[in-house]
């Protein structure tokens, strides 16, 4: 079973009064809300620093660290889940230790390492087709982290459109 930790979030009241409706709203302006994220991102991939600010279309935000990152609140990441299952082990993590001159080997030891939880990625794949996913990561380093190498496993396989196979 995947580990998918819930970010739990504080939910207002819909009615504003004792005699409005369940889920009934005092004006349209009241439920636009509900149609900022839907539908304004196309389905796909797409990483982002988790210290960046929360955009309409980021769809559904997914914290790949296995580490919670400093400075950053539950409020502030605004997150849906955490999945640190996803990120790479801590030796290779430490191993790695942000050197770019590792990048080449470390993307190739994470592979691996994404191969073996193949399953997880197929879920998170198809939720990727359905909806906007975006990964978030904690790394300083935009040009070489492991969100990149991740965020690619993932478009390898099944978002690209498939070739048909000439007989």
């Amino acid at each position: 079973m995947p580990l998918a930790i819930p970010v739990k979030r504080r939910r207002r009241s819909a009615a504003t009064s004792e005699d409005a409706e369940p889920g009934a709203f005092s004006s349209p302006a009241c439920y636009l809300h509900e149609f900022e994220s839907t539908g304004t991102a196309a389905p796909g991939v797409q990483i982002k620093r988790i210290h960046d600010e929360r955009c309409s279309d980021d769809g559904l935000r997914i914290l790949v660290d296995r580490l919670w990152p400093r400075g950053i609140s539950k409020e502030r990441a605004a997150l849906d889940e955490w999945r640190p299952d996803l990120a790479p082990s801590t030796a290779l993590r430490k191993w790695y230790a942000h050197d770019p001159a590792n990048w080449p080997e470390f993307r190739r030891r994470y592979g691996v390492e994404l191969r073996a939880i193949a399953p997880l990625l197929q879920a998170l794949r198809e939720r990727a087709t359905a909806q906007r996913v975006t990964l978030l990561y904690a790394a300083r380093d935009r040009r070489f982290n492991h969100a990149i190498v991740l965020r690619d496993a993932l478009l390898k396989r099944s978002l690209a459109p498939k070739r048909a196979r000439k007989t």
